[in-house]
Order: C-alpha cells, then structure tokens, then sequence
C-alpha cells in the first residue's frame, strides 16, 4: 500500500461512506476501510480516531463557521445574528457536497448509535451559539431560544436540502425555513 499519497483524507470518507451504505456501519471494519483507500490502518488512525468519525469530523470547525458567523452584536437582534450565522455555515455546504451529504444521511439514519450522534453535533452546537449569544450581551433565555431555533432552522432546512430532487440551495432552503418561522410565531 502506498504511504502518504495525497488524497488518502478524501479517499478514507469516500471509501468509508461507500462501505457503509453496502455493508452497514457495524459490518464494516477500519481495516476494510483502509483497504479501499488503499493505505494501512494505521494512515487510517492518523486521520480519524475511529469509523465514526469518518462521519462526523470537523465538529469544531462546524460550530466555528456559526458562532463566527454571528457577527459583532452592535443594534443587532438576536434572530438576526442566527440569520448572519446560518448563512455562513450554509458555506461549508456548497452544492456538489449535497450527494455525499445525503449518502452520510442515509448512513446515519438506519443505525441509532449515528442518530445519537448526530442529535449530540446539534445539541452541542445550540450549546455554543447559546454561550456566543451571550458574550454579546443577549440574556440567558433569549440567547437560549435564538440558538434552539437557530439549530431548529438548520435541520429542517438541511434535511429538505437532502431530499432526493431538492434543486434549491441550503441558503435558499434555510432563509425560507427561518422566514416560516417568523411566520409562526407571529400568528401567536
């Protein structure tokens, strides 16, 4: 097997997420893995700290991308800076990602340990802009509802924007989401 060959991150999902939807998460092992990249176990072990996080790296990256989207608090309403921040991360999803998004999507969705996961990702990162929120001067519970809504807001839209057929992009999807939302809120 050839070491260090330039790819061998990209090569590592791509052959993850392919052996995972053919033979389930649990059926697929790190050194089958590797295999299909064609590197060791070892130059596996460098890139990720176990098969799941094949799906999940990157976590503080993604958190970063909407806290740093948020933006300096000045007159801003909360809604507003989760509205900035959401349209900064939509960037870490640009169109061409949406197949491997959705093929990750189908991989977590058939295996619980991947769902719970996932729900910890979005738990984690309310958790993050919640704190942000607040170190630009929002209240507890407002910061608190700002964040969950926020997060809200993501899925939803994330989700439609990985449902087979889906043209529109994850910018789109999510400022229409967030505008429902108002919509809904204010009919109380």
């Amino acid at each position: 097997m050839v070491r260090w060959e330039p790819g061998a991150r990209e090569r590592l999902k791509a052959a993850a997420l392919e052996l995972f939807a053919r033979q389930g998460f649990d059926g697929t092992t790190v050194a089958e893995i590797a295999a299909a990249a064609g590197v060791t176990e070892r130059t596996f072990f460098r890139y990720f700290a176990d098969k799941r996080e094949v799906l999940f790296t990157g976590q503080e990256e993604f958190e970063r991308d909407f806290v740093d989207g948020l933006g300096d608090a000045g007159e801003a309403h909360p809604m507003a800076m989760i509205a900035r921040a959401l349209d900064r991360a939509a960037a870490r999803f640009p169109d061409e990602r949406r197949p491997w998004s959705r093929a990750r999507q189908d991989v977590i969705d058939v295996e619980p340990s991947l769902q719970e996961r996932e729900l910890l990702k979005l738990s984690a990162l309310a958790a993050a802009l919640t704190r942000a929120l607040q170190l630009r001067g929002v209240d507890a519970t407002t910061a608190a509802l700002a964040a969950e809504s926020g997060v809200a807001v993501f899925r939803i839209a994330f989700a439609a924007w990985i449902a087979d057929g889906e043209q529109r992009s994850l910018p789109e999807l999510q400022r229409a989401t967030l505008a429902e939302l108002r919509a809904l809120v204010d009919t109380v």
